[in-house]
């Protein structure tokens, strides 16, 4: 089992989400995110005060997923948010340890799905 936590940019969401339905991964959550990397922000001025702008908005994808789906997320995210620009975002992949559905009590892969 693997969880693999993505950071995108928010306008490509709808992308990554229609490649992860193509490639049969249903189950993710979103969350809203701020940061900086490579993009490294921009100035901007307001009334007259510049000001730099360095966390940028992203969006946070986190997906759980077995063994045999990891390759199928990973090439989905890349083909859904790749414009080849800076910015594009990164990719995680983290062992999870354990996962327990709440309703049934399953653990592990089947829990999963």
């Amino acid at each position: 089992m693997k969880l693999i936590i993505a950071y995108v940019q928010p306008h490509k969401l709808q992308d990554v989400k229609k490649s992860l339905y193509k490639n049969e991964v249903y189950k993710i959550s979103v969350t809203n995110a701020l940061g900086c990397g490579a993009q490294k922000g921009y100035h901007e001025s307001y009334r007259g005060v510049d000001f730099e702008v360095n966390l940028l908005k992203k969006v946070r994808l986190e997906i759980a997923v077995n063994e045999d789906y990891v390759e199928k997320t990973i090439n989905a995210i890349i083909d859904g948010a790749r414009t080849g620009e800076i910015g594009d975002g990164k990719i995680f992949v983290i062992n999870l340890g354990d996962c327990i559905r709440i309703r049934t009590g399953e653990v592990g892969s089947k829990a999963i799905g």
